[in-house]
């Protein structure tokens, strides 16, 4: 919330006429279309049953009324653009910032606040429409293929909306507890950052708030970069940065209700809403209880801090900022605004008080193991592949399992302990850099050698 290759199966047995080839990347498209609507209809009985606004209800507000996301909508049209001529572009666009525009009016004139966001949801669709029934070959595969991916951003946002309700109703405890005393062998990072933020003051809060929250737009900037060749060369590269977000998107927020946290800042600070074990986030780091328990909290906030999922968005970003698609170096602009994206959404997420230092670990082992599912899907599952998944899901395992089971000892020896965990990071990256990247260099360098031999 992947496109995977498939091969043309051939004429169907008993059949005389061929089978339709479907292309790769469109073959996940149609299946992802398909199963989308059972899931939203699913969780919209859900929402109507615990009273809250579920995915339908909220894309209804996107076409009809006044959208929850004024950046989300447009993040997606922008994505779909990828499929058609410039152009069409240009035609699209105007149509979605006209439409915005009345619709904008229209909620002025009567007093409501300004929104923007209906325009690109309806281009959107009457893109897909159009495409579906008026175009053919190539052009409407690209459209519809470039349709679907900003459908389901769009999309993935309901549904995330609608989980963080399900992981409040299936969580009426949370693990804090746990958690601070696990991340104490970190040297309790949150305490540290909240303190460094207050002293650094309102311009540096201000753009760290603005990079958290905007975390899609700067997906949809590298992904436009990495798409930019679809309508030119006719072709989809094999992996790209969409996939990975939305793949996240799904197995990520699972741990959620395995492992409930809502953050220092709700647990240990003044959001806690009188439920709160004391205003010690940021000055004062609570007195340590060897003795944690699940603690009752309300049920207004999330348990949305392990693994942390801005981290892994975060840096499954930098991740495809640095190479482009075709394995050379991505140009200089891509790869600092992937690593300044990274640096501060990690220091965001700290500084702010809604994660806490192993909720960053957990995020990172989890994106490297998806990235590893999904990178390079032509080298096959050969055992590189196999022994970085399996890895990452059992550094996964074993640091959720202590966070749960060993944090009264990971606090007695925090050196250790944080050692451990810090290398199990390290060594899962540095496995990640040797299959994915350090070969990668050796490849494309070997080829442009090849090249110039040539000439």
């Amino acid at each position: 919330m992947v496109d995977v290759l498939v091969e043309d199966p051939g004429p169907r047995v008993g059949s005389a006429a061929p089978r339709l080839r479907v292309p790769p990347p469109l073959a996940w498209v149609v299946a992802g279309v398909a199963a989308v609507p059972v899931l939203l209809i699913a969780l919209q009985l859900v929402a109507m049953r615990e009273g809250f606004q579920g995915p339908l209800g909220s894309l209804w507000q996107d076409y009809v009324g006044t959208p929850k996301s004024m950046s989300v909508p447009w993040a997606g049209l922008i994505l779909a653009l990828v499929g058609i001529s410039n152009r069409r572009r240009i035609i699209a666009l105007s149509a979605a910032v006209a439409i915005d525009a009345v619709w904008a009016g229209i909620r002025l004139l009567a007093g409501e606040s300004f929104a923007v966001g209906n325009g690109p949801v309806i281009v959107l669709t009457g893109l897909a429409l159009v495409a579906w029934l008026r175009w053919d070959g190539t052009e409407r595969r690209n459209a519809l293929h470039a349709a679907a991916l900003g459908a389901l951003l769009i999309l993935a946002t309901k549904v995330g909306d609608v989980w963080l309700h399900v992981t409040i109703m299936s969580s009426p405890t949370v693990l804090d507890e746990y958690v601070l005393l696990a991340d104490h062998a970190l040297g309790d990072p949150s305490w540290v950052m909240g303190r460094v933020l207050d002293v650094l003051g309102p311009v540096v809060y201000g753009v760290l708030h603005w990079v958290y929250i905007e975390l899609p737009v700067a997906a949809i900037v590298v992904a436009v970069w990495q798409l930019r060749r679809v309508v030119s060369s006719g072709r989809w590269p094999s992996h790209y940065l969409v996939r990975t977000f939305l793949v996240l998107g799904l197995v990520g927020p699972i741990v959620y209700v395995i492992f409930p946290v809502v953050g220092p800042m709700f647990a240990f600070g003044p959001d806690g809403n009188g439920l709160q074990l004391g205003n010690y986030w940021p000055g004062v780091v609570p007195p340590l209880d060897r003795n944690p328990m699940p603690m009752p909290f309300d049920s207004v906030t999330p348990r949305n801090c392990m693994p942390s999922m801005h981290t892994a968005w975060a840096l499954s970003v930098f991740l495809h900022t640095r190479r482009d698609t075709d394995g050379g170096p991505a140009p200089t602009w891509v790869r600092w605004g992937g690593a300044f994206w990274l640096l501060a959404t990690l220091t965001a997420t700290l500084g702010f008080g809604y994660h806490y230092g192993v909720d960053l670990v957990a995020g990172a082992v989890l994106c490297l193991t998806v990235e590893s599912a999904l990178r390079d899907p032509g080298r096959g599952w050969g055992w590189f592949r196999i022994r970085l998944v399996g890895g990452g899901a059992v550094v996964l395992a074993v640091l959720l399992l202590s966070y749960r089971y060993l944090p009264a000892s990971m606090a007695e020896y925090p050196v250790l302990a944080g050692t451990v965990v810090l290398a199990l990071l390290a060594g899962m990256a540095a496995a990640f850099h040797a299959t994915w990247f350090a070969g990668q260099r050796q490849t494309v360098a070997s080829q442009r050698e090849t090249e110039t031999a040539a000439h």
